[in-house]
């Protein structure tokens, strides 16, 4: 059975993989939107959905560590 910390990663890891890159950071997110004008808008749709389940899935991580120390 897997730990809560251990499916965490799984998906935080999964999403470095996938065919759309996940931003590491809100920077990274905001340079590619004003770099593509528009013109990827469904790319920049995924990468904002992906790096938004990032930050939930650390959030929740985050708060798990709080918890158990």
């Amino acid at each position: 059975i897997m730990t809560i910390e251990e499916f965490i990663g799984k998906e935080i890891d999964s999403l470095d993989r996938g065919i759309v890159a996940t931003p590491k950071t809100r920077e990274n997110l905001d340079a590619f939107a004003r770099a593509n004008y528009g013109s990827t808008d469904m790319v920049l749709t995924q990468m904002a959905v992906q790096y938004g389940y990032k930050l939930a899935l650390q959030n929740v991580s985050d708060e798990l560590k709080q918890i158990t120390n």
